[in-house]
């Protein structure tokens, strides 16, 4: 099965509504005859295997599963087949991920030809993806070294082979099962699972008895990057390190655990870890060690983080608090967590080991405001102690961030209401009671009346109405009408008021700033377009261009469903307000495919509170239908009606 019918596959799964062969070509980026020939292929798959794909002309295509048990089955061999190197390599991104397996995992040089014949695809490609290969690999200090005759092998240090190796080789996101990347490691390793367990065990017990804390991803983490430790060994190769950075590792209490677990492995394994391995495990213990104690005073915070940790954490804050005015400057529990999070992750940065982030997506969706603050974070880190933060750290912190900002939600004022009832103090204190149970201090119950008294309502202290009667007077607050016996409606009303976003974006959208069908072909040739078309109406930074592929670089921000949010890294603007472009062919965005852009333009020392438009933005980006109509509008007077229509 193939890249496009898997993505197929995952859309129809995801969605409750038929899909139409145009929305699944706009989104691969094929035609709607491909699609067709794809959707029979995959039904003919499917059929066997207890589903299949419904299709009703003018509708579009449903998923329908008849077996559930077979249908698991089948999921579940898929996954299997995905993490077999061989399997799909037709696209551009699968065959990079490929060719660097190869790499890292070839013990002699590869020639060319034979990397032709084995992926079935000619040099003229091979040497295209060859270029990401080498840029892939560029960041982990690794290169491809070319030797007339014999080929390219990879080369470099053997810390950034094994971090590479860690980046590249597994599936280690959130949604893989457990089973799948010991399953993975078993075929790497060239051991039985029991053998793996037993080293899985050994750490955790080594852990647990020395009062270690480490997240689940971390343990993960450490175990992967023992058997790829073994895997390496096994072929003769070592890590090499000076011998400063070694006398400053045995000094650490972790150097002791990462013996111990060391010794261990060594029984089960059957082989021999030399010294140097074990300062390489205590350099993870050092990584992701945590302390988990967050009810400290001033005193306890001096003694657990060090003055050059304090100090880090408070330009942070007081950069992000320059910038985005999120009123979380002075909240204890984020400094804290911040700098016990700095503290362990200085030593990953020392030692420049990757991290993986499996909510990162996530994160980026959710939180995005805590992102862009983040991505502050990183900036003043890379400023302080002149390290690169790659974006799966900045998800790290924005998770810091963002808990930080929902304290602050929960400390603002809660909605006023006042309860109207005709039947009684009974059911007025009925409804009172459901509503504080299920919203809690977001609402402020005032207090109950009856309707004849309804002129009393101190109106100018209220925000909202909570009736189980009909009120037909032209009153200068909101209303909302319910049963006396809440029910699941009632309550959808309520908390459609009590977390009604009052951010319209059409406040943010300027008619002449709206681009659409642009024949553009890369990324870089849109970012040029739309600065150049801003600057032709207002003042611009002559660096704006600049601020936008600064920002690209730290973290893309594409985020899926064909949409791209730029924005210069800092504020630069006089207004904030958003420029949007619609291209007439999606166009490749860091490994995504992008066909609508927003330009996020931030005004400069703004107090506004951003957060609103944010939510909105992303609420909009999550419905990839509503996307889609936007790309297809011809006009701008279209393109504003259709937006007018959006429900988030």
């Amino acid at each position: 099965m193939n890249n496009r019918m898997i993505t197929i596959l995952r859309e129809l799964m995801a969605s409750y509504s038929p899909l139409t062969g145009d929305y699944l070509a706009n989104i691969l980026n094929v035609s709607s005859r491909t699609i067709r020939e794809d959707i029979k292929t995959l039904d003919y798959s499917l059929q066997s295997n207890g589903a299949t794909i419904k299709s009703t002309r003018g509708t579009g295509y449903q998923l329908e599963i008849e077996d559930d048990h077979a249908f698991r089955s089948y999921l579940n061999q898929l996954i299997k087949d995905e993490t077999n190197d061989k399997q799909l390599v037709d696209s551009p991104d699968a065959r990079v991920n490929y060719l660097i397996k190869r790499f890292l995992l070839a013990e002699d040089y590869l020639k060319l030809d034979d990397l032709c014949e084995e992926m079935h695809i000619s040099k003229s490609t091979i040497q295209s993806d060859l270029r990401q290969v080498r840029q892939a690999l560029k960041k982990h200090d690794l290169s491809l070294d070319t030797r007339p005759n014999y080929g390219m092998k990879a080369k470099g240090s053997e810390v950034r082979f094994r971090f590479a190796l860690s980046e590249f080789v597994f599936d280690r996101s959130e949604s893989s099962s457990t089973s799948i990347w010991k399953e993975q490691l078993k075929t790497l390793a060239d051991h039985d699972e029991d053998k793996l367990e037993a080293v899985s065990d050994a750490i955790m017990k080594q852990i647990r008895n020395h009062n270690i804390s480490l997240s689940d991803i971390a343990i993960n983490n450490l175990f992967i990057h023992i058997v790829i430790a073994y895997k390496r060994i096994k072929s003769g190769h070592h890590v090499s390190m000076i011998k400063q950075e070694l006398n400053d590792i045995t000094n650490e209490k972790e150097y002791h655990v990462a013996r111990k677990i060391v010794e261990e492995a060594e029984d089960i394994l059957n082989v021999k870890f030399p010294f140097v391995e074990v300062a390489y495990i205590t350099i993870h213990l050092l990584g992701t060690r945590m302390v988990s104690q967050t009810n400290m005073d001033h005193t306890d915070i001096e003694n657990v983080l060090e003055p050059h940790i304090q100090k880090l954490t408070v330009a942070i804050l007081d950069e992000i608090e320059n910038r985005m005015s999120l009123g979380i400057r002075h909240d204890q529990e984020l400094f804290l967590g911040l700098g016990l999070h700095l503290k362990p992750s200085i030593n990953r940065y020392k030692y420049g080991m990757n991290i993986r982030n499996p909510m990162l997506n996530d994160i980026k969706v959710n939180y995005p405001l805590a992102f862009e603050s983040a991505v502050i974070a990183g900036i003043v880190i890379e400023g302080e102690i002149d390290v690169s933060i790659d974006e799966n750290e900045i998800g790290y912190l924005a998770l810091h961030i963002g808990a930080a900002i929902e304290r602050k939600k929960a400390q603002d004022q809660p909605i006023r209401c006042y309860i109207v009832c005709a039947s009684g103090l009974g059911s007025a204190q009925l409804i009172k009671y459901k509503i504080k149970a299920v919203f809690g201090s977001q609402v402020d119950i005032l207090g109950t009346t009856e309707y004849y008294k309804i002129q009393q309502i101190p109106f100018h202290q209220t925000d909202v109405i909570i009736s189980s009667v009909p009120i037909k007077d032209s009153l200068p607050i909101p209303v909302i009408e319910v049963n006396t016996i809440l029910g699941e409606p009632d309550i959808n009303r309520i908390r459609a008021f009590v977390d009604e976003d009052n951010t319209n974006l059409l406040e943010y959208i300027r008619r002449d700033f709206i681009y659409l069908n642009q024949g553009l072909s890369t990324k870089e040739e849109a970012l040029t377009f739309l600065v150049d078309q801003l600057n032709k109406t207002i003042d611009l930074p002559k660096d704006y261009l600049d601020l936008i592929f600064e920002r690209e670089a730290i973290a893309p921000t594409a985020y899926g469903n064909s949409v791209a949010i730029p924005h210069p890294v800092t504020a630069q603007t006089d207004q904030t307000f958003l420029t949007i472009c619609t291209l007439k062919k999606p166009i490749e965005w860091t490994n995504q495919s992008v066909q609508f852009i927003c330009l996020l333009n931030v005004a400069k020392n703004s107090q506004e509170d951003l957060q609103d438009m944010y939510q909105m933005l992303i609420k909009l980006i999550e419905q990839p239908k509503f996307i889609q109509k936007l790309i297809q509008c011809q006009d701008r007077d279209q393109f504003l009606q259709t937006l007018m229509t959006y429900q988030p």
